[in-house]
């Protein structure tokens, strides 16, 4: 990978999205949406920088957060305005943080490589730090969960993870919570995948799963894009271990899968809260429920309980009824040549799903000649006229 340049501040981010789009979308919001009507697609924004996680609140605001794979990104994570423009989220000092001023900067206070960013429909916004700039070594004191209040834009929470639950070679990636909002599950797509388990009041956090076949990359599996192995110029592929996540509708079981990987895995949340932050083994507790194909982004709908699948190979979004079991597939719903790398879900208070795609085949990790800022883009796929 090429070194990283100096980049410009997020000054002019306004220019590069779409603010006539985005002005529509509160009148989106206020609609009913039903899954089972025809889907339609549409995009929502352009970024300048490579974009994964998104997520809806329960008011309509979106934030969306930018890692630092192959630069150093001005922000990292960002309330998109109605207006259309990106804004510093919570503050500019949270995204003050820079790999070349690293040691000049608290990474306990400063996002420092945010992977995902979740609402949890209780009036905050948890932003989740893998703290692996370039998805290489963690910055030590970096890897945390943030809990930031809507309704004052402020920190209110830190759960810092120490070595034991994210260790060096971890990379952290997205998060769910329990119903009752006490609990937080994790996926971890580092070198040696796993699972983990946090008690959001305590902030005790175990780390689960960990080197378990379900939570590693399936050997043998080769990812593909544009019809062809996905390769970075040494020859690797794509080793992402596990990575998607969703939580059942009744929020009884834990869904998961690698990247790098067909087979998507299950088990009770009571197993995981009870035995699993106790300590004890919970391997036995977990089920293979059939193949979704190689994804990246899951997510189960609230009302419709109907399980949304990214598929990066085939530049799609699936969608797979849980009720039919291990046996049931997911069916192709949105298809679309501009759904490049289509990777994290997020669900409006309408039941349209907003998802991101961060265009991973097109970064530098595969492609040396491809800038290091990477534009991207976020989509809604919405339901009914």
């Amino acid at each position: 990978m090429r070194p990283v340049p100096a980049f410009r501040r997020f000054g002019l981010a306004s220019t590069l999205l779409s603010a006539a789009l985005l002005a529509a979308a509160p009148a989106a919001w206020a609609q009913t949406t039903t899954p089972s009507a025809a889907p339609k697609l549409e995009k929502l924004a352009d970024f300048p920088h490579q974009v994964t996680g998104v997520t809806v609140a329960e008011d309509g605001r979106v934030f969306v957060n930018f890692p630092r794979w192959t630069e150093d990104s001005p922000v990292s994570v960002a309330e998109l305005t109605k207006a259309g423009t990106l804004k510093p989220y919570p503050s500019d000092d949270w995204n003050a943080w820079r790999n070349a001023k690293k040691d000049e900067m608290d990474p306990a206070t400063h996002w420092v490589c945010v992977q995902s960013v979740v609402a949890d429909g209780r009036g905050h916004v948890w932003v989740l730090d893998a703290a692996a700039p370039a998805q290489s070594l963690l910055v030590p004191g970096g890897p945390k969960l943030v809990r930031v209040d809507l309704a004052t834009n402020t920190v209110g929470q830190t759960i810092a993870f120490d070595e034991t639950a994210a260790p060096q070679g971890s990379y952290l990636n997205d998060i769910r919570f329990s119903p009752d909002g006490k609990h937080a599950f994790i996926t971890d797509s580092g070198a040696k995948g796993a699972l983990l388990v946090v008690d959001l009041d305590s902030g005790k956090a175990r780390r689960v799963l960990d080197g378990h076949p379900s939570t590693q990359v399936e050997k043998g599996l080769v990812v593909e894009a544009d019809g062809k192995p996905l390769l970075r110029p040494d020859g690797r592929g794509v080793e992402f271990s596990a990575d998607g996540i969703a939580l059942s509708k009744d929020g009884k079981h834990l869904y998961w899968q690698a990247i790098k990987g067909k087979t998507l895995y299950r088990i009770p949340t009571e197993t995981l809260i009870g035995a699993g932050l106790k300590g004890e083994d919970v391997a036995r507790a977990v089920e293979p429920f059939g193949e979704n194909g190689v994804a990246d982004g899951l997510l189960i709908g609230r009302e419709s309980g109907l399980m949304y699948v990214t598929a990066p190979e085939e530049n799609a979004v699936k969608r797979r009824d849980l009720a039919a079991g291990p046996t049931g597939k997911p069916d192709v719903l949105v298809k679309d040549e501009r759904l490049r790398w289509p990777d994290t879900f997020s669900e409006a208070p309408d039941g349209s799903i907003y998802v991101t795609t961060s265009r991973i085949q097109d970064s530098a990790f595969f492609k040396p000649d491809a800038p290091a800022s990477l534009p991207t883009q976020l989509w809604r796929i919405s339901f009914g006229d």
